[in-house]
């Protein structure tokens, strides 16, 4: 039933509507995507401030850069084949155009008390209804994708490294959880900002290590990818149609699952840079996140597992390199992805609950959120995979009638 369920949410409309925005936002802003690097590397050299975004990008890119960077992509290209990795590169260069538009009328109608998605539906589009609607969907999907399917993933690596019990796993992580969120946004921040890039490093270093040892596999990669992303293989055998279908749902499905360009998340975290209210800035800063996460993070695991043919999953891939230690590494950057991925979520579906009630205390949504992500580590992945799916699904929708809607209050750069 659940899996049904995100079927119909993820069908051909809210695939098309995805693609339509970032398309219609893309060619608004002029291809803005190639533009990024250069704004970034222009601001330092004339030596201003971008501190305040500094801690922003690490907690909003830690809430991105969770399993679906590892499993995700690994889910993608067992159900999508290889064509679904080109499907998700196609929804990370047109998110970023998505993710850019949303951080920047975020940044024109965001105030001390109504920040995000939450402030330019209301403010700008006229619509407490859908804002409200909007707020209940990122509060459901901080507690499934944001929470139980990252505790759940980063669980199963560990206990293949440790013989530990499910109950007593999910009482150690609802602790850590609830040390961490309970400080707010400065050691969330302070946190993704330790441990992120580190994990990073080790990851990236990993990934090339494989690629360079199966680098003679890299020409018969890139070529499965885009003769599976268009089934040019399966034509002959009349299957074209259902083999394209699979490869861009799966891929623009796990592509917003990993960069989540379009869900409403990135404004929500962005909005926290007080400091910094230029919403070039914030736009540009959060394209880049999109870059790092699907583009580069994504692309080396999906690259590593289809060089490493003859191996069943990720792990086995990296062992490649790293022998026995693969595992436990895995796990160890594992565990830093899918915790700076809830402790973010946190921080976006704090935002929503207080906007929904803001007289209610916040140590009420602490718990909540705490022991909700905590039971992750007690159920089955394909249920809170179906889950996350359908959350994404009705989170985004209201987020891109927003969007679509307000593209006359839009500059065009």
């Amino acid at each position: 039933m659940l899996e049904k369920a995100a079927s119909l949410i993820w069908g051909r409309t809210t695939v098309l509507l995805l693609l339509v925005t970032g398309v219609v936002y893309t060619i608004r802003y002029r291809f803005i995507q190639f533009r990024m690097f250069g704004y970034i590397f222009k601001n330092l050299k004339k030596g201003r401030n971008i501190g305040p975004q500094v801690r922003t990008m690490c907690m909003s890119l830690g809430a991105a850069m969770g399993t679906g960077n590892i499993t995700g992509v690994a889910a993608a290209i067992a159900s999508g084949g290889a064509g679904a990795v080109f499907w998700m590169w196609v929804s990370a260069f047109l998110g970023m155009a998505t993710v850019y538009v949303e951080n920047s009328l975020s940044a024109k109608y965001s105030d001390a008390t109504l920040k995000g998605p939450m402030a330019y539906l209301k403010k700008g589009l006229g619509s407490p209804a859908l804002a409200a609607v909007f707020a209940i969907c990122c509060i459901f999907t901080s507690f499934g994708m944001g929470g139980m399917i990252q505790i759940n993933c980063m669980s199963e690596s560990i206990r293949e490294c440790i013989s530990v019990d499910s109950f007593t796993l999910s009482a150690i992580l609802f602790i850590v959880i609830y040390l961490v969120i309970s400080g707010g946004k400065e050691r969330i921040g302070k946190t993704a900002q330790l441990a992120l890039p580190a994990a990073s490093i080790i990851y990236g270093a990993l990934c090339l290590a494989v690629i360079y040892t199966e680098k003679g596999r890299l020409s018969d990669v890139f070529s499965n990818i885009i003769c599976g992303a268009f089934g040019i293989k399966q034509a002959a055998g009349g299957a074209m149609g259902y083999t394209v279908s699979q490869a861009v749902s799966t891929g623009i499905r796990r592509g917003i699952f990993s960069n989540e360009a379009g869900l409403g998340s990135s404004p929500l975290l962005h909005s926290s840079a007080e400091k910094c209210n230029s919403a070039q800035l914030q736009g540009m800063s959060s394209m880049i996140e999109v870059f790092i996460d699907t583009m580069l993070c994504c692309s080396l695991t999906a690259v590593t597992l289809l060089c490493s043919v003859n191996c069943s999953d990720i792990s086995e891939a990296l062992g490649i390199v790293s022998g026995r230690a693969s595992e436990p590494l895995l796990a160890a950057v594992l565990t830093v992805f899918a915790f700076c991925t809830v402790i973010g979520w946190y921080y976006a579906g704090e935002s929503a609950f207080l906007y929904l009630m803001p007289k209610a205390p916040r140590k009420l949504f602490v718990c909540v959120f705490a022991l909700i992500a905590s039971f992750g580590a007690l159920f089955k992945s394909d249920m809170l995979w179906n889950l996350s799916d359908i959350f994404n699904g009705t989170m985004m929708i209201p987020n891109l009638i927003g969007l679509i809607f307000l593209f006359r209050h839009t500059a065009n750069e």
